[in-house]
């Protein structure tokens, strides 16, 4: 009779040792097999395969057992053997509904790229950037986000007509959004800044400087960020006394700054303050403003939004609102991780980062 394989603790037939005997790892000298593993282990495959790739129900003495093994042979798990088993893909995805000129020359999207994937290699999660407009662009990436390719996403730069925040949780997929979510704000975790008070904040510094002819160049007004900003410098003036009636709308690039500050001299030209939604529009206006005659901030004082890297290069360096993206995107990076974690996590959280004054030369 012969002598049978000893018992798997988790159970099930194991595949040996017999008698405690190990017999050399790798002999055909190839790469090592999950086989090969649980021989070496004294377990079965099932098991082998449960303490490699995260499942649940395998002892500590068999857990010992095959990573004592996956040591000893070099074993490298089969990534997709993997997700059969945690249902993870071990990546995540960054969600820019714009167009991909305008994410690699704005400082905000480098920021937050930098950001989310510093938090993400803490847990060797690989970050997947996805670019989408509202329309066709918008339907395909739903589509990929829906067939489980990724754990989880962060969504950045959002507008009123994506309905992104409608979306997502439809499909179950963990998000958080960086920045308000038009639709859903209750039903999303979001992290966003005091925009409303940052653009109060801004227009505060000039009336207090003495400035009275003070206009405004928005972001877009189907933006969170942009309408929160524009509603601040409303509050600001009337509060003061001062008219609001001077206002241009741009587009948080530099081109866009200078024609809306362009058309606000042609309304304007004794204009004496200048606040903008974005350090780049603001480099935009303060070069049109140099090129009509006026220096700043003796002319014209002017401060921006952001603090990304810009306003310190503009000539004369640009008062600003820190908009602290960096610790923003860390945050929602964090907290997108619990969701991927836990199941059960809340979803409605939200996190406000106040926002800060940074004096410079042109305020």
């Amino acid at each position: 009779m012969s002598k049978s394989s000893p018992e798997d603790p988790d159970g099930g037939q194991a595949n040996g040792p017999v008698n405690g005997s190990v017999e050399p790892p790798g002999r055909g000298g190839g790469t090592p097999t999950l086989d090969e593993v649980a021989r070496v282990a004294g377990v079965s495959r099932a098991t082998a395969s449960r303490a490699i790739n995260g499942g649940n129900r395998v002892s500590p003495a068999a857990q010992a057992k095959v990573d004592a093994a996956v040591a000893s042979l070099g074993y490298i798990p089969n990534p997709a053997a993997r997700s059969l088993v945690t249902r993870r893909t071990d990546s995540v995805a960054l969600v820019v509904p714009e167009p991909d000129e305008l994410v690699f020359s704005d400082p905000f999207f480098l920021n937050t790229l930098r950001s989310v994937n510093r938090v993400l290699a803490t847990r060797d999660l690989q970050l997947v950037l996805l670019l989408a407009q509202p329309g066709e662009e918008e339907r395909r990436m739903l589509r990929y986000l829906g067939r489980s390719h990724i754990d989880g996403a962060i969504v950045v730069s959002h507008h009123r007509s994506d309905q992104l925040a409608d979306h997502l949780p439809a499909l179950g997929l963990p998000c958080v959004f960086v920045g308000r979510p038009w639709t859903s704000a209750d039903q999303v975790a979001y992290v966003d800044t005091d925009n409303l008070g940052g653009g109060r904040a801004a227009t505060e510094l000039l009336v207090e400087r003495g400035c009275r002819r003070i206009a405004n160049i928005a972001g877009p007004t189907d933006m969170a960020a942009g309408f929160d900003r524009l509603a601040g410098w409303r509050a600001a003036m009337r509060e003061a006394g001062l008219e609001d009636d001077l206002v241009e709308l741009g587009d948080f690039t530099e081109a866009g700054g200078a024609a809306a500050a362009a058309a606000l001299l042609e309304r304007c030209p004794d204009l004496d303050g200048l606040v903008v939604a974005s350090d780049l529009m603001a480099a935009g206006a303060m070069g049109v403003l140099t090129g009509a005659g006026l220096r700043v901030p003796e002319d014209v004082a002017v401060v921006g939004y952001d603090d990304l890297g810009v306003a310190a290069r503009t000539t004369p360096p640009l008062t600003t609102v820190r908009n602290p993206i960096g610790a923003m995107a860390e945050q929602a990076a964090r907290m997108l991780l619990e969701q991927i974690d836990d199941p059960h996590a809340p979803r409605g959280i939200r996190v406000i980062f106040p926002p800060a004054v940074v004096r410079r030369d042109s305020a």
